[in-house]
């Protein structure tokens, strides 16, 4: 191993280390589940591949390098599905802040109930308390 080797891995590890210190306080700090969504997955994803090319970088063998190349590639797949599928249940019931969101594409789209307009537990009170369920 080279001494560049080892200054370019060192500041892989370091920086990937940073994102993903990031991504952490991001999922402590930010107010609602959409920040903290994009908090925990965009980071925290380029903070994994760093942390996966400084130790293949300073890892000799090709068995080494495949390991960690099959890790970076099954966190650049579940990331954004996982973060997707969060994003999407947490409109649905409602715990987002809708004054945040800059663009809302899935209001007024015609496409939800009178009363309840997602599939929030069954308890929750209806946005519209003027009208009823079933009558």
């Amino acid at each position: 191993m080279t001494a560049l080797a080892d200054v370019v891995a060192f500041a892989c590890l370091l920086a990937g280390a940073a994102l993903c210190l990031t991504a952490g306080l991001g999922l402590v700090r930010f107010p609602d589940v959409l920040s903290r969504m994009h908090a925990g997955t965009k980071p925290q994803v380029l903070g994994v591949l760093l942390v996966m090319v400084g130790a293949a970088i300073r890892l000799d063998g090709w068995a080494n390098a495949w390991m960690l190349l099959l890790v970076a590639a099954f966190q650049m797949l579940t990331a954004p599905v996982s973060a997707h599928l969060i994003s999407r249940v947490a409109y649905r019931r409602r715990h987002v802040r809708r004054d945040l969101l800059l663009v809302d594409e899935f209001a007024g789209t015609g496409h939800q109930d009178r009363v309840y307009e997602g599939d929030e537990p069954g308890d929750a009170p209806p946005e519209n308390p003027a009208v009823r369920p079933g009558g």
